[in-house]
């Protein structure tokens, strides 16, 4: 018997070097050792040749790359939890099925919302940028210097109560904080009272009354500036506003000029409107402490990105063994 011929899998950035070399093994993969983000024309032009892409978050698959695609092309496995960047339906139309990795993301996006809330509230970059940019400024402990908000008592209003939400949600009650949430529907009751959740139905009425706001939802054309102009100008001037979802779900303009105006506390950003651009007026306000803001670490670990890149391998395998992969995203729901 002769062995099966690997199928060809392009990779559009630099993946683990351990999923790499897994990935060699297994396929015939191109790699991006250079980890150089392909531009439009050079993902239409690895999907006239090859039958498997792994794109990332950074690659942007429309209907017009997709259309472009050679029919050898069958799959296209994302090493990403969100397939926002992929235009699912057309795949669908053209007879490619979209994979992406979900459920490894979790705990590691979940850890890091509450490191945001924490640097908000307790001032941890204004602090440590006095010891590190301002060397010998220091003149020791002092009652009433840098102070901060305490963490525990306070209300957290989550929106989206998915699987990363309810994370935050068990990590928040643990130090201390009413959980307070809005979704598009109840999650079950179990967990409601394990998290002795209340639940808005209203996410007009949740903003106005809590006084951390945690946005864990997927972006979707439903989701996109949820957090409105409006909507921001409801809450309190004493809360906070953490995003590690996706920029565009909050208008950034609006949240811009809340902060400028003192109209609320803080606000903690992993994510953003334009990125890898960030609003100079943002770096602004971080720099005058009004927030803190990081470049979309929210599931930058190891283990979190092997987790990924094992799925993709598994979605690739299971496709090309004839059977439906586990994460397959269907059209309409992404």
């Amino acid at each position: 018997m002769t062995a099966r011929k690997k199928p060809r899998v392009y990779i559009t950035r630099k993946l683990p070097d351990a999923v790499e070399t897994r990935m060699r093994e297994l396929f015939d993969a191109e790699l991006n050792i250079n980890d150089v983000p392909r531009t439009h024309d050079q993902l239409a032009e690895a999907m006239r040749t090859c039958e498997v892409l792994v794109p990332s978050v950074t690659d942007r698959i429309d209907a017009a790359v997709i259309e472009a695609a050679g029919p050898q092309l069958k799959l296209i496995a994302s090493f990403s939890n969100g397939v926002d960047h992929i235009d699912v339906d057309a795949a669908a139309r053209k007879g490619i099925t979209v994979t992406n990795t979900p459920n490894v993301l979790t705990e590691d996006t979940a850890d890091m919302t509450m490191v945001l809330i924490f640097a908000v509230l307790r001032r941890l970059i204004e602090g440590s940028r006095v010891l590190t940019e301002q060397p010998g400024s220091w003149a020791g402990w002092s009652p009433t210097w840098m102070l901060g908000r305490r963490i525990g008592g306070k209300r957290i209003g989550i929106v989206g109560m998915g699987r990363i939400g309810t994370a935050v949600a068990r990590r928040a009650k643990a130090f201390g904080l009413s959980i307070h949430y809005h979704n598009r529907s109840r999650v079950n009751p179990a967990t409601e009272e394990e998290l002795e959740a209340t639940y808005w139905d209203s996410l007009d009425q949740m903003l106005a009354r809590v006084d951390i706001v945690s946005v864990n939802c997927p972006s979707t054309p439903a989701t996109f500036h949820l957090l409105s102009a409006r909507r921001l100008a409801l809450m309190q001037p004493s809360s906070i506003i953490v995003n590690t979802a996706r920029g565009d779900i909050i208008d950034e303009a609006a949240l811009i000029q809340l902060l400028r105006d003192g109209k609320i506390a803080g606000a903690g950003l992993d994510v953003f409107s334009n990125e890898p651009l960030v609003n100079p007026k943002l770096l602004k306000l971080a720099s005058a402490g009004k927030a803190v803001l990081l470049p979309h670490m929210g599931s930058a670990t190891i283990e979190g990105r092997i987790d990924m890149g094992d799925k993709v391998i598994i979605n690739i395998r299971t496709f090309f063994d004839g059977h439906r992969p586990p994460n397959r995203v269907l059209p309409g729901r992404s």
